[in-house]
């Protein structure tokens, strides 16, 4: 984790507060984002033997779609954890939600690792689980929504996209600290892990989120709220609001995530699990290499947000999308090799579009919405997106696996999610170098500012 985030050092000239702000909003991101890959990886791996027993010894196959199910349940919370948060957050600030979220993710993941199997609770065991990870959706759909905002409102108007590709890498680097650990584990542990092993990497997240909350504390409040907080007349009821006057832009800003989110939740749950269940591939290589191709999210997420600050942030997603569409399909071919090296080259290659279509986001949508509605806004939206895009997308490719036993078909569903987005990205104008403070707030965003340039 030290390693990937050295590698996005801010670039020289960047002030000691903007890179006190980038770092809170990195570290957190990747705390939050490692408490809920570490679940979906488990997901994939050991949960349904532990927490669906009977279903599971008399069919497998349905178990693990459950298990997979159960990922998908705590998006269904995502939209009500970016309401609260996002008007809380346009009322009281974006720092107070930031800490708020990143201790309520860490609880609810630490407390996964306390729970008792079904074979000590029976029923019990997976309805406290659902209980949990119901929590870890509310948080997470509260979490990313703030922590754009403090990177992008903290960024000068030339830079937004590179400052707001810093949270967006904390989703990477959460996935990279939450694969190695399994791997390491795994490894260390061999038929343990399943037994007991399997609690720890939960457990740790006590640790990782003792080190967030005291680098978010030292964070200060992000400029445009501050203005807002001298303005508050100006904002009587801002949920209401923004489905008065921004319900368009909500729902582009959920379309446009779908294929990202879904692309993303294959990578983080998915591919691992075919790979070692459906190819009989040796698991703790494949975690290693998971491990390594995640480094190609990293890598073009922050390059992604960089080039949105000069080709444009529509360009950039649509560069992305149409890198992804196209190879959806073929990368299947390379893993079902069942060759190491082909499953890295597939997975790494997916990154680029991942990247592309992840990197710019954060400045994309903070542009697309006025001060005032802004944290709801694009903490709803992308809300509403993960549920359409990645919520149920593991659940969904094995399920397509079950019925077709084809990969490729995964590959069309991908494909498929990947131009829907593009087109939803297509119909925004572009947005870069738009006023983000309180004076933008008087007028809607779409249609205002196309052509406009970064000072």
């Amino acid at each position: 984790m030290t390693q990937a985030i050295n590698s996005a050092k801010p670039a020289p000239g960047v002030s000691k507060e903007a890179r006190r702000v980038l770092a809170g909003t990195l570290v957190g991101t990747t705390i939050e984002w490692y408490d809920f890959f570490i679940y979906a990886q488990a997901a994939g791996g050991v949960l349904a033997s532990l927490f669906l027993a009977p279903v599971a010894k008399d069919n497998p196959g349905l178990a693990q779609i459950l298990s997979f199910a159960t990922i998908g349940i705590s998006f269904l919370f995502r939209p009500l954890g970016a309401i609260v948060a996002g008007h809380l957050g346009d009322r009281l600030g974006r720092k107070k939600m930031l800490v708020f979220t990143l201790v309520l993710m860490g609880l609810s993941t630490s407390l996964i690792g306390l729970l008792p199997t079904y074979a000590q609770a029976g029923f019990v065991a997976p309805v406290l689980l659902i209980l949990l990870r119901i929590l870890q959706g509310f948080s997470a759909g509260g979490e990313w929504g703030g922590a754009a905002l403090m990177a992008v409102e903290h960024a000068p108007s030339s830079r937004r996209g590179y400052f707001g590709a810093y949270p967006q890498i904390g989703v990477p680097v959460g996935m990279i600290l939450a694969t190695f650990t399994l791997w390491a584990l795994t490894a260390a542990l061999g038929p343990a892990f399943a037994v007991w092993g399997w609690r720890i990497p939960f457990l740790l997240s006590i640790v990782l989120i003792l080190v967030g909350y005291f680098i978010r504390r030292a964070v200060e409040e992000s400029p445009v709220f501050k203005e807002l907080q001298e303005r508050r007349r100006e904002s009587s009821a801002p949920l209401g609001q923004l489905f008065r006057h921004n319900a368009k832009e909500v729902v582009l800003t959920a379309v446009i995530f779908i294929a990202n989110n879904a692309a993303g939740y294959l990578l983080i749950a998915y591919f691992a699990t075919y790979a070692v269940k459906a190819l009989k591939m040796d698991q703790p290589t494949v975690l290693l290499t998971t491990t390594l191709a995640s480094f190609g999210w990293l890598v073009f997420t922050l390059w992604g947000g960089a080039i949105s600050d000069r080709l444009g942030r529509v360009r950039t997603f649509q560069l992305g999308y149409a890198f992804l569409a196209a190879w959806a399909v073929p990368m299947w071919f390379l893993i079902d090799t069942r060759n190491i090296v082909w499953y890295f080259v597939a997975l790494f290659l997916m990154t680029i579009g991942l990247g592309l279509s992840y990197g710019p986001q954060s400045a994309l949508y903070a542009e697309m919405f006025p001060a005032k509605v802004r944290y709801s806004g694009v903490s709803i939206g992308y809300a509403i997106g993960a549920i359409l895009g990645g919520a149920f997308a593991p659940m969904i490719a094995e399920m397509l696996m079950n019925g077709f036993k084809a990969s490729w078909t995964i590959g069309v569903y991908i494909g498929v999610a990947a131009i829907v987005s593009l087109v939803g990205v297509s119909l925004v104008k572009e947005t870069k170098g738009v006023d983000l403070h309180v004076a933008e707030a008087r007028a809607d965003f779409v249609g205002q500012h196309s052509g406009e340039t970064a000072d």
